[in-house]
Order: C-alpha cells, then structure tokens, then sequence
C-alpha cells in the first residue's frame, strides 16, 4: 500500500515562506508525474504545482507562478514544494500525489490513497 506523508506546513505571516515535503512509501516515483494540490475549507481539492518524472517540466497554476517552485529527488522519492511570498489565499490543506499533466494543468493520478495533508495558514 501506498503511503503519502506531508510536512513542512505551518502558520506564517503574508509575505513568509514554507517548505512542503512529500516523502512516498510503498512505490518508486522515479518514472511518475507528481503535483502538489491544496484544499481550502469550504472548497474543492485544486491543482498547484506539479512535475514530470525527472523534473525537466513543471507546472503551475496561474495563482502561484513565481512565487512556488517544485522539487523532485528521485533518489529520495520525495516532491517539495518551495512557497515565497505566501498570501492569506494560499491558506489550506497541502496534498501531494501522482499526477497527469497536460498543458499548465495537472489532475489527479492518485496512487490509490491521499496522506494526511499538511495545513498551511497564512495570516494577512
């Protein structure tokens, strides 16, 4: 079975940063497309940043170009996420997973569970 585990999140002041990590157990994500998605109370789990399998493409979603970078290590089956510049709309639920990407847009290709998250507050 796989295992998601996120860390990193935190509460931090607009203009801060966090790191995210999300390291994977149970599968090797050297050849998979990962993306980082988050979900704010009240709405819909939405797409942030995400990365094919060596890292050579990445992409964003509008609200973040510029201020969010994602890692991938495929030695250590991690994927971060890099935040600067944090604003109180970035506030949510932080969730990292597999992924197919197509243009500037990832969906979802879960790999059958979603960790627990990682709550990221920032406050204006």
């Amino acid at each position: 079975q796989v295992q998601l585990v996120e860390s990193g999140g935190g509460l931090v002041q607009a203009g801060g940063s966090l790191r995210l990590s999300c390291v994977v157990f149970g599968r090797i994500i050297s050849s998979s497309t990962m993306a980082w998605f988050r979900q704010a109370p009240g709405k819909e789990r939405e797409f942030v940043a995400g990365t094919n399998w060596n890292a050579m493409r990445t992409y964003y979603t509008d609200s973040v170009k510029g201020r969010f970078t994602i890692f991938k290590d495929n030695a250590k089956n991690t994927v971060d996420l890099e935040m600067n510049d944090l604003k109180p709309e970035d506030t949510a639920v932080y969730y990292c997973n597999g992924a197919v990407c197509s243009g500037d847009v990832c969906n979802a290709n879960d790999f059958g569970s979603w960790g627990q998250g990682t709550q990221v507050t920032v406050s204006s």
